[in-house]
């Protein structure tokens, strides 16, 4: 049996302030705030989605915010930059954008595309590629229409320990197509048309620390629950430990730890994100797992106040 992976349906990443996340990728990059939650592990901290209008996988960025917790360190067995995708036209919208709230940014050109390079206020790195493929995404918010608008991810960067490693498992696995390389970088390609490139660092640049500012792990799509359960055997037959179904609400989840020492998730396509509220209403209020529902109270008076702005 060979499989191929769709492509990336989340990337979670621990951040700072709950309330600069929200200003930074609600107010500032326009995404829709598709999903207010908590760390099913650890309730007393925010579990953050953001997307398109629809919260669709391959556009969902998920954040564990931790005020006050210590910066980490981007390296080895991580996501070391997180790509956004926008429509042909609309890179210089976005510099602009981003020099309006005084976001350092720099351009630069890898596999003949030019990319928008700079950090979210907590240091994780992330940029701006334009590209044909994908579909635009509805959502307004402020100065941004659908003819900039994100449409959801690029890709990914991924940094490994061990780099050979991971290339063998993304190819021979995962079932990515390898399509290039271009210094020190091997780019693959999955068969979606968002969140479909990935591009591996050939050499190691020393290990990660896990804290704020870093990617706690890459989720990637699996069409269904079946499908997810096909992914677990064929995972654990080439000598993975992948854990057992976890139940996350919007998604079934499995993960696993690749050679490279990154986290890797395989995430179910439904149920998503409006099933408990309507597509109207995602993100405007707290929604908690049955598990916690008692807990509402005490977890509202905890966890910080929040709310999207629009500061244009």
């Amino acid at each position: 049996m060979s499989k191929k992976i769709m492509g990336i349906h989340h990337i979670t990443a621990i951040v700072g302030h709950p309330q600069e996340n929200v200003n930074f990728y609600a107010g500032v990059l326009g995404l829709r705030l598709v999903k207010q939650t908590v760390n099913f592990d650890d309730p007393g901290t925010y579990h953050l989605y953001f997307g398109n209008e629809g919260g669709k996988p391959g556009t969902i960025i998920t954040f564990f915010p931790w005020a006050g917790a210590r910066q980490g360190v981007i390296g080895d067995g991580q996501v070391g930059v997180t790509s956004y995708v926008v429509p042909k036209g609309s890179l210089s919208f976005w510099k602009k954008r981003l020099e309006k709230y005084n976001v350092h940014n720099t351009i630069m050109e890898r596999f003949g595309e030019e990319y928008l390079e700079f950090d979210d206020p907590h240091g994780l790195h992330l940029e701006i590629v334009e590209r044909e493929e994908g579909e635009r995404n509805p959502w307004t918010f402020g100065e941004i229409s659908p003819e900039v608008a994100i449409k959801g991810f690029g890709g990914a960067t991924l940094l490994s320990a061990q780099p050979d490693k991971t290339a063998e498992l993304l190819k021979n696995v995962m079932g990515l197509e390898e399509v290039g390389q271009e210094g020190d970088f091997i780019r693959f390609r999955s068969t979606a048309k968002i969140g479909n490139i990935i591009d591996l660092k050939l050499t190691t640049i020393g290990r990660g620390q896990m804290g704020v500012g870093t990617v706690h792990h890459i989720a990637w799509r699996a069409k269904d629950d079946e499908d997810q359960l096909d992914w677990q055997k064929y995972v654990a037959a080439n000598g993975f430990g992948v854990t057992p179904v976890k139940d996350r609400n919007y998604f079934n989840a499995i993960y696993f730890r690749e050679h490279g020492e990154i986290l890797f998730e395989i995430a179910t396509d439904p149920p998503g994100f409006s099933h408990d509220e309507s597509q109207e209403t995602m993100g405007e209020k707290l929604m908690l797992p049955e598990q916690y529902e008692q807990y509402r109270e005490q977890l509202e008076r905890t966890l910080i106040p929040i709310e999207v702005r629009e500061l244009d």
